[in-house]
């Protein structure tokens, strides 16, 4: 059974930085989850910086604690969860780095294993969803929670694998089941009116920061989660989902968007789904003057997708 170090004993501000000082192995053999880090920005279209994402994310996690009242789990004991280090990228080659996040996450998917990936850029989840095709699985649902749309075609002309294209990368791939794209939080200004004609094209639902203001968290997770069924969901939330006041560590934020208590409400919902993966991306500390405000929310959203997992994984085991 996996604990953290017991910050009784040993200080929260000691030792070497894993996710929730959690024990540090390459391997996953007995693991039913991971916690992995891919430390790459190449693939954005405005400010570099998320390269720094995994390291301040694990930083922050020191505050993580093992047993979660809402959810009424201890994730890790449940999960057996590990901090598996960073996949090493491939600095300016970005079909090489998807290549090294493809290949090391196979395996896990193929084992029956949950990662919880700290990008990155965006377009980390792509390779990522490559992963869970090349591992057999069929085709899975997507929750995206993001500021922004990131169907486009391509950036500059030519560039066709940013952060701003690998959901329509992933859908005319085979990756992702036509019919349950949904996205949460949008709100950036476009290019062009068509940008709305083609991300409808392929996204089941939108579901704007207006929405969100009009409709509340528990009824759009009801139609998302309804719509999903007991389909494999992989979630993918990008950190400027959440207002600049929240998180202003990011590489394009845009505000006017949802506050750190909305973001967990939509998280812990997902106790309901059948999650087989999760991505938080966009983590840029140096942005952050706070110091740590962007990495804390991303930390502790990535605890409660862990503690939604393994609630859902309890409460299988029940019945």
């Amino acid at each position: 059974m996996t604990e953290p170090s017991d910050a009784s004993t040993s200080p929260r501000f000691a030792q070497v930085a894993t996710y929730g000082r959690l024990p540090l192995r390459r391997d996953f053999v007995g693991a039913k989850s991971v916690f992995l880090g891919i430390p790459w920005d190449d693939a954005t279209s405005y400010r570099s910086g998320a390269r720094e994402g995994p390291s301040s994310i694990r930083h922050a996690s020191r505050l993580v604690r093992p047993y979660n009242m809402f959810a009424g789990v201890y994730p890790f004991r449940v999960l057996d969860t590990v901090d598996a280090g960073d996949i090493d990228p491939v600095p300016g080659y970005t079909e090489d780095t998807f290549t090294r996040i493809e290949s090391t996450l196979t395996p896990i998917f193929a084992a029956g294993v949950v990662p919880f990936v700290a990008g990155g850029d965006h377009s980390i989840t792509l390779p990522v969803l490559r992963a869970h095709k090349a591992a057999g699985k069929e085709p899975v649902s997507l929750l995206h929670f993001d500021a922004h749309f990131d169907t486009w075609e391509a950036y500059w002309g030519t560039k066709r694998y940013t952060h701003g294209t690998w959901v329509k990368r992933a859908y005319e791939e085979g990756l992702i089941r036509r019919g349950h794209v949904f996205q949460v939080g949008i709100r950036s200004s476009l290019y062009s009116h068509d940008d709305v004609s083609n991300n409808s094209a392929i996204v089941e639902r939108t579901f704007t920061s207006e929405d969100v203001d009009a409709q509340g968290y528990q009824p759009i997770t009801d139609r998302i989660l309804e719509s999903v069924g007991a389909s494999p969901l992989y979630v993918s939330l990008d950190i400027d989902v959440l207002d600049p006041a929240f998180a202003p560590g990011t590489g394009t934020p845009e505000s006017g968007g949802l506050t750190s208590r909305e973001m967990i409400h939509f998280v812990r919902e997902l106790h309901r789904a059948n999650l087989v993966g999760f991505d938080l991306v966009e983590v840029a500390p140096q942005y952050d003057h706070t110091g740590q405000i962007t990495a804390l929310a991303a930390s502790n959203l990535i605890y409660e997708a862990m503690c939604a997992l393994a609630r859902y994984r309890s409460n299988a085991s029940d019945h």
